[in-house]
Formats: C-alpha cells, structure tokens, sequence
C-alpha cells in the first residue's frame, strides 16, 4: 500500500527532532517542509523546504496532511498561528506517535500531536490538539493537557494532573498529583510543582519547591 505524504510546518531543530519520529512511525512519506524565505531551497535531514506559509494555500492541492514541527518554550503563539492556518486551508493534521513510545489504548491525542520517542501516556490520560509531548516525558493516568501543550524532554505529570491549553512543562520538572497548571504558563527546566498555578501567571515561581 502506497504510503501518503506529509508536509511539515517548521524548518529547526525541533523539526529534526519530529522527522525522525515520523520516519521511524513509517506510516508517512515527509514530501518537505515550509520554513522561512531565507530557508527556502535548503534541505533538513535531506528533506527540500518547499516555501513559506504563503505557499500553503496552493501546497494543500498537492499533500493533504500536514504537522507543525516548530518548537515551543517561551510562547505557543507561533504554533498555535500555524496550526490554525493549516486548518483554514483544510489540510488534515494526524496525530503521530512514536514506535519506541507507549500510549495507553485508553489515553487519547487530539490532532496535530506528536509523541516522542520513549514517552509515556498512560490509562485515561486526554492530550489536546497540537501538543508535543518530548523525548521520555511521563503523563500518568487521568492527566488533562489541554490544546498546544509542551510537555517537555523527561517531564513528569503525575496522576491527575490538569495543564491549560498553550502551557510549557520544562525539562525534568516534575508537577505533584491532582494539581491545576493554568493556561499559559511555563514551568521551569527541573522544578518541582507543589502547589496549583494560575493562568497566566507571570512568575510561577510560588508554585515551586527546590
């Protein structure tokens, strides 16, 4: 069976990172990428950049599905930006998940996310659209992660955990069971979350224990 094209958003070093994943998975063929106008004509991990986002209403005729690679960590608005796009030109956005990670048959992903290599999505776990859970993140049963979530490299979401939509976990941090993380917040590489977060916090640090 002949294995359909992809086209993916996003041209950096997270999108190197989702390339792998992809070709690993084996259930797409990456035809390229749309990145930035100086980055057009280059080639990622062999993979040509095709054009910018003003090429993608005219790039919809040709590959049906696509994914956002860009990173996230300061703000999801970029990701957010062109997840909306490629919704608007009617491009359909799989979720994709890694061979070497496990996902619990009663966890579920919205569209658009990607889970990486060695992560864990455990029983009754619901992952919004557009979210990367990264490279050996944890989220234990009955966690919430709303839409365009990072949960980042070696995070830990224990049971029952609740994220809003457009929030970061950093690296190695690690959020204490049944806590609320508001939406928009960005937790700290290799905190410890003891207490609930507001949304929007602008210094989260009151939530934190060293």
């Amino acid at each position: 069976m002949q294995k359909e094209s992809i086209l993916l958003v996003g041209a950096g070093g997270h999108a190197r990172a989702c390339i792998d994943v992809i070709e690993q998975e084996d259930r797409f063929v990456i035809a390229g990428l749309v990145g930035l106008a100086r980055e057009v004509g280059n080639r990622v991990l062999g993979y040509p950049v095709l054009g910018t986002d003003d090429d993608l209403p005219s790039l919809v005729g040709a590959y049906a599905s696509a994914l956002v690679v860009s990173g996230q960590i300061k703000s999801p608005d970029l990701r957010i930006r062109m997840f909306q796009m490629l919704k608007d030109c009617g491009f359909q956005l799989p979720c994709i998940i890694s061979p070497r990670a496990y996902v619990s048959r009663h966890a579920s992903l919205g569209e658009g996310t990607i889970v990486m290599h060695g992560a864990v999505v455990n029983a009754g776990a619901s992952i919004g659209s557009n979210c990367i859970v990264n490279s050996h993140a944890l989220i234990e049963h009955d966690v919430k992660v709303g839409d365009h979530c990072h949960i980042s490299t070696a995070a830990i979401l224990n049971g029952d955990v609740w994220v809003g939509a457009g929030s970061f976990v950093g690296s190695n941090a690690c959020v204490r069971q049944g806590l609320r993380i508001g939406e928009r917040c960005m937790v700290k590489m290799g905190e410890k979350v003891i207490a609930d977060l507001e949304a929007h916090a602008e210094d989260a640090s009151a939530g934190y224990s060293e």
